[in-house]
């Protein structure tokens, strides 16, 4: 957007100076030839006002906020409309988090000031802070109506409308930004992460390995290189996954994602040894995380080494309940040919968590390895009673039935 274009739709009043933001939220000063127009206000006046705008705009970028507020606020008692000040007050309360006191900033300044697309910027922001992306959205189309090539506000549509799932908007309005701009990080990245929300992992992959293209792989942001390796553990291509997760953790030998996703790869490849390495190399830094407590019990189960996954199965549910935690040791009385402790559990988790396949598949097989192959039906056919389709459910139905 040119000079003359910015001044034509944000009509200044105080000092001739714009503040401009780009993709990474840099705040910067332009000099315009705006006309100044304060009623009642002298030479002097202005100068001072420019002078103290300058200053306001520069703490902002240095992250001095406190400066930056003092030098508003001097504005706005000479001039208490000064849509500079209004907006540097937004601005300085948004870096500091306080969304709601920036909102009340910014809205004051589009009330003197309609149109202000840097009040309408910023308050958009605050919305998308606060989660609230309808109303973000609704700012930053107001925005578009003055400058409708941004492509730093069309990429936050884009990502407003996924956080909404909407999908179609989303994926048009980022794919307008990469017709605008080829190779546009922000537009292939959100992409990536649309349709790995809407589980379509494929179309994922290929935007996520088009910023490999990009850009070097070595430079590019290790989320990427940990998105595509998600990718392929959802598709279960478990094997290709593998080299991302470990360029990820070669560049950051402590990054949960690649620790968790090397794990979870190695157990889909059945390699329980290796994913309990990875699983371990979590618990030393985190080592009250149920979730993953109970993943090494399983690969510990899975091993065979009933004590130790007795162990950490325990040491989950001392943190908390957790459902997979005491399936895991059902399971393990299963191995042991402990059948009546197995079903006694099995049955007080259907209880608690009833429409849980997994649960009746291990109660029918406890009851089936006890010889009660009618009791191991009826339990699966409780399941299908309820109206979910498994196919794991209706097969292991089928195979006690013929």
């Amino acid at each position: 957007m040119s000079d003359e274009t910015k001044q034509k739709i944000y009509p200044l009043e105080g000092v001739g100076l714009f503040h401009g933001k780009g993709n990474g939220e840099e705040v910067g000063l332009k000099e315009t030839s705006a006309s100044i127009g304060m009623a009642g206000s002298d030479a002097q006046d202005l100068g001072e006002i420019s002078e103290l705008s300058k200053r306001g705009y520069q703490s902002l970028k240095e992250e001095r906020i406190l400066e930056a507020i003092e030098c508003f606020n001097k504005i706005l008692i000479m001039d208490d409309n000064n849509n500079y000040a209004l907006v540097g007050m937004g601005d300085a309360a948004r870096k500091r988090g306080t969304f709601k006191e920036a909102i009340a900033f910014y809205q004051r300044c589009l009330i003197q000031h309609p149109g202000n697309n840097y009040a309408l910027f910023g308050l958009a922001d605050c919305y998308k802070a606060l989660s609230q992306y309808h109303k973000a959205i609704e700012i930053w189309e107001q925005y578009l109506h003055h400058d409708d090539k941004n492509i730093t506000v069309l990429t936050r549509v884009a990502d407003a409308y996924r956080k909404v799932r909407d999908f179609k908007h989303s994926k048009a309005v980022y794919l307008r930004v990469l017709e605008m701009e080829e190779g546009n990080p922000y537009a292939i990245i959100g992409l990536g992460h649309l349709h790995y929300d809407f589980k379509e992992y494929r179309d994922a992959l290929f935007y996520w390995e088009k910023m490999l293209q990009v850009g070097k792989e070595e430079n590019v942001d290790i989320r990427v290189l940990t998105s595509i390796g998600n990718c392929h553990r959802k598709l279960k291509t478990f094997d290709q996954g593998i080299p991302f997760f470990e360029k990820a953790l070669y560049r950051d030998p402590y990054n949960f994602y690649a620790l968790f996703g090397l794990a979870d790869c190695y157990r889909g490849m059945n390699q329980q040894s290796r994913s309990l390495e990875y699983w371990n190399r979590i618990l030393e830094q985190d080592p009250r995380n149920k979730v993953i407590l109970t993943r090494a019990g399983d690969a510990y189960r899975n091993l065979g080494e009933y004590d130790r996954a007795v162990n950490y199965y325990r040491r989950a549910l001392n943190i908390e309940f957790d459902t997979y935690a005491v399936l895991g040791l059902a399971v393990v009385a299963k191995g042991q040919g402990k059948y009546d402790e197995a079903i006694e559990s099995l049955q007080r988790l259907i209880q608690q968590d009833t429409k849980n396949y997994r649960l009746y598949l291990e109660l029918a097989d406890c009851l089936l390895r006890k010889g009660e192959k009618v009791k191991a039906i009826e339990t699966l056919e409780a399941f299908q009673r309820m109206g979910i389709r498994n196919t794991a459910i209706m097969e292991f139905c089928e195979k006690l039935k013929s």
